[in-house]
């Protein structure tokens, strides 16, 4: 086949630059505007200059990469595959023969994942950089580190229409080239105030003004997903049909053949409506308008289950500039936009990259597989999801403590799904269930196939047609029941829409069930006979668990839909699901209604097969208090699977730590002095501490040390009263020992001449005293003593008043007892006051007075 004359391009003037300046540089930046033709010249140009090696050109989208793959085949003259091809997931058009390959961008990081020197590439040129996905992301960083180290020689090209250039050319330390090329002027018109009707009306209201006014090219229109797509044609249908308009769809779910139609030649005038894959890299020949609807989807993740969805935002004002400029390729052209001005300039101005917006889970799997979970990058992710991702995977079993991969981790890497589907698949293929495991991780890998969330299932698995929902085991089984009596149809509409279900995502779910089908058989299943029965249904279950560990959920009571959750918190089962008398399930999709968490999707599960899966999340503990009526310390045991107990025992073990706590809390809020007789404890230790200040070898017990030895009695025992019959004092002294000198030096008590017991007061830092009444003297001539300290001495008159307090007994019946006896005698007649006080006065029994 003959090479073409090619047609000029706006990039062709700075080609020779590009190999120029990467003849001289490692790297490369370069902004080129829509339609100037970098995608396909960029790659000829430095094949035609002699490169040698592979040169990769990275893709966003499948259908870009297939179509620029075609494009510079047929410049080449060449059969696709050969010196040129393309590979995208689940799909290879090359041959050993292959210099310039397109691929998307999870088919470049995994082979810089499996290949880390990228051995036989000699450049990668990294296409509509600007729209910042993180496998791009990815990619670059791994590129850049290559670079770095073992591939001095590798060489990298970004490009894009609308980069932000400054900070990626700072990141590369390389040049920026732009090719300003030949664009033509594009008329934009805003609306004047925004529409209010429905998406697809104000799309057949814009072409029909563009047809009113003497279109004659094709109009390419952007909306944000399929299914807005079929509502436009269908709205279009009557004006394509009044002038005879072909109405193509374009977006990346379809299949070649239907993509060829919308971006080939045609005879007739075409109305394309597309998804932002016709925003870059595909040119389409003969575009006069675009329609743009200032929508798109974007990537982002679901909170609760981390599995990316799909969400319709705004776009940034560089890509409505980007849409925009496909009208003006090759002559002056128009663009509708289905907003007003302000909202234009309220819009940023460019795209936040996916890395700081997506789950990184999948990635870090990745990229701990490949030993580079320490790159620098361009724009780093956010810590918090960065380590969200890393607890995820390990819940999943994919690392272990240490980030490295391990067996389950590897083999989860061999399927292109995201870690939770990828578990799933993983556990299903152990269980000898893959064949429907593929189609589980599919159906939860799609949003739900019902088409109205209020679907409800009946006993034959049928939706809407009973509003007494049968119970079943899981949501996800019955989907699968759903999708496999559609599937027996053909997927035929009727047949979906009798069942309830959505035509495009059941379509969805069934393209990637084929893909992962091909993967499973290539790697093999588990061994062991295939399970029958209930048995089958359990190994389902069992891996939709494998995949959610963070997601158990507990019914509070039988026939309630309030659930606990395992990592903590509540939720609230939604009325659509069909699980209604399961007590244990993985809430498998769940969304944030009016502050609460509503669990749309369940799946039931058996509390023991926590146990078999997750052994090391199992761990048994006793819940204790104190119960006051009781005067005890009360509990039971628990075995926790997280958060949630999955037995419960009455009992514990009394030799729990936590037992002892209570106890002793329990005391010394009473008190200590309760385990001891009155004011006995304190009299010891007071008693303690003056012996110990006179003899420095008897330790006084000091407030810890009564703390720990109560503690030490509260082991082993529950209740309180076993404690109050306890000898709290006589196990301090038995610790304290030196009884008699304790004895010796701080008597507790001294028997006056009269034979009365006076008790020996000690106050922390005063003499020890005592108090008795005069009499008790008589017949003690000097001053008693505790050890060397003299005792002060507190006479007391019968009315208990001290006429005396002193420490020089023999001086006071020297000099003052004269004068007091006189006092005395006059006061208390009928008690004895002999004049010779060394003679002792027996104790008698006493009247008040």
């Amino acid at each position: 086949m003959a090479a073409p004359v090619l047609t000029a391009l706006p990039i062709d003037p700075i080609l020779p630059d590009v190999v120029r300046s990467l003849a001289e540089r490692a790297s490369l930046v370069l902004e080129a505007p829509p339609g100037a033709g970098k995608t396909t010249r960029v790659p000829r140009a430095l094949l035609d200059a002699g490169t040698t090696g592979e040169i990769l050109v990275l893709e966003p989208r499948r259908l870009a990469a297939r179509l620029a793959a075609r494009r510079v085949a047929d410049e080449l003259g060449e059969r696709l595959g050969d010196t040129v091809g393309y590979t995208v997931r689940f799909e290879d058009v090359s041959s050993n023969k292959t210099r310039v390959r397109f691929v998307t961008e999870g088919i470049l990081t995994r082979r810089l994942l499996a290949d880390p020197e990228l051995r036989g590439v000699s450049t990668v040129l990294l296409d509509e950089f600007h729209e910042r996905h993180l496998q791009g992301d990815v990619a670059l960083a791994l590129l850049r580190r290559l670079q770095q180290t073992k591939r001095l020689d590798l060489r990298l090209v970004a490009m894009s229409a609308t980069l932000d250039a400054g900070p990626v050319a700072e990141y590369l330390d390389c040049p920026v080239l732009r090719s300003e090329g030949k664009r033509f002027d594009v008329t934009i018109e805003h609306l004047p105030a925004p529409d209010d009707r429905k998406l697809e009306l104000q799309v057949s209201s814009a072409v029909r003004s563009l047809v009113q006014t003497g279109l004659d090219g094709h109009v390419l229109v952007f909306l944000p997903g399929a299914a807005e797509i079929r509502r436009a044609m269908e709205s279009c249908e009557k004006l394509a049909s009044e002038h005879d308009l072909a109405l193509l769809p374009l977006h990346g779910d379809l299949s070649p053949a239907d993509q060829d139609r919308a971006v080939g030649p045609s005879s007739r005038r075409k109305i394309i409506l597309s998804t932002n894959v016709a925003e870059s890299s595909v040119t389409i020949e003969g575009i006069v308008a675009v329609v743009d609807s200032g929508l798109v989807r974007v990537v982002r993740h679901a909170s609760w289950s981390g599995l990316p969805t799909l969400a319709i935002e705004k776009t940034s004002r560089a890509s409505a500039v980007q849409r925009a400029g496909r009208a003006g390729r090759t002559r002056a052209g128009k663009a509708l936009r289905l907003y007003t001005k302000a909202d234009f300039e309220a819009r940023p101005e460019h795209d936040s990259p996916e890395i700081q917006r997506v789950d990184l889970s999948q990635t870090m799997l990745e990229l701990h597989a490949a030993g580079a979970s320490d790159l620098a990058w361009l724009d780093a992710p956010k810590p918090d999801a960065w380590r969200a991702a890393e607890t995820l995977l390990g819940r999943l079993g994919a690392i272990d403590e240490g980030g490295k991969v391990t067996s389950i981790g590897k083999r989860m890497l061999d399927f292109p799904l995201h870690p939770r589907q990828a578990r799933m698949l993983v556990e299903a293929e152990k269980r000898n269930v893959a064949e429907d495991g593929v189609v589980l991780a599919a159906l939860i890998g799609e949003r739900d196939l019902r088409s109205s969330s209020k679907t409800r299932f009946d006993g034959g698995g049928h939706a809407g047609r009973a509003l007494d929902v049968a119970t079943e085991q899981s949501d996800v089984l019955a989907l699968l029941d759903l999708y496999r009596e559609a599937e027996a149809s053909g997927f035929s509409g009727h047949a979906l829409r009798a069942i309830g279900l959505d035509q495009g995502s059941v379509h969805s779910a069934s393209r990637a069930e084929k893909q992962l089908s091909r993967v499973v058989r290539r790697k093999g299943e588990g061994k062991g006979e295939r399970p029958t029965g209930q048995a089958y249904d359990d190994a389902l279950r069992l891996a939709i668990l494998a995949g959610f560990p963070d997601r158990v959920a507990r019914r509070k009571k039988q026939g309630s839909r309030d659930l606990a959750l395992a990592e903590g918190g509540t939720a609230e089962l939604s009325e659509t699901s069909a699980v209604r008398d399961a007590p244990w399930m993985v809430a498998v999709s769940a969304e944030l209604v009016r502050g609460r968490t509503l669990v749309r999707v369940a799946s039931g599960i058996e509390p023991e097969w926590l146990i078999e899966l997750f052994e090391d999340r199992i761990r048994e503990v006793a819940d204790v208090t104190f119960d006051e009526a009781k005067g005890a310390v009360v509990g039971s045991s628990k075995m926790l699977y997280d958060g949630l107990a999955i037995a419960e025992s009455k009992g514990f073990d009394k030799n729990d730590p936590r037992v002892c706590q209570l106890l002793f809390d329990r005391v010394k809020a009473k008190g200590f002095r309760s385990l001891a007789p009155d004011d006995a404890l304190d009299r010891w230790l007071a008693r303690v501490r003056f012996a110990s200040s006179q003899d420095s070898t008897i330790r006084a017990p000091s407030d810890d040390d009564v703390a720990n030895t109560v503690r030490a009695m509260c082991a082993g025992k529950t209740l309180l009263r076993e404690l109050e019959g306890a000898d709290l004092l006589g196990t301090l002294r038995a610790e304290t020992g030196s009884w008699a000198r304790i004895d010796e030096l701080a008597p507790d008590r001294i028997t006056l001449a009269s034979g009365r017991a006076a008790k020996v007061e000690y106050d922390d830092g005063k003499p020890p005293w005592l108090e008795s009444y005069l009499q008790d003297f008589f017949g003690t001539k000097t001053t008693p003593h505790a050890g060397r300290v003299p005792i002060v001495l507190h006479l007391l008159a019968p009315n208990k008043r001290a006429v005396q307090v002193t420490t020089d007994l023999t001086g006071f019946w020297d000099r003052h007892y004269p004068t007091i006896r006189k006092e005395l005698m006059r006061k208390y007649p009928r008690h004895a006051w002999p004049e010779d006080t060394s003679v002792p006065v027996p104790m008698k029994p006493r009247r008040n007075g």
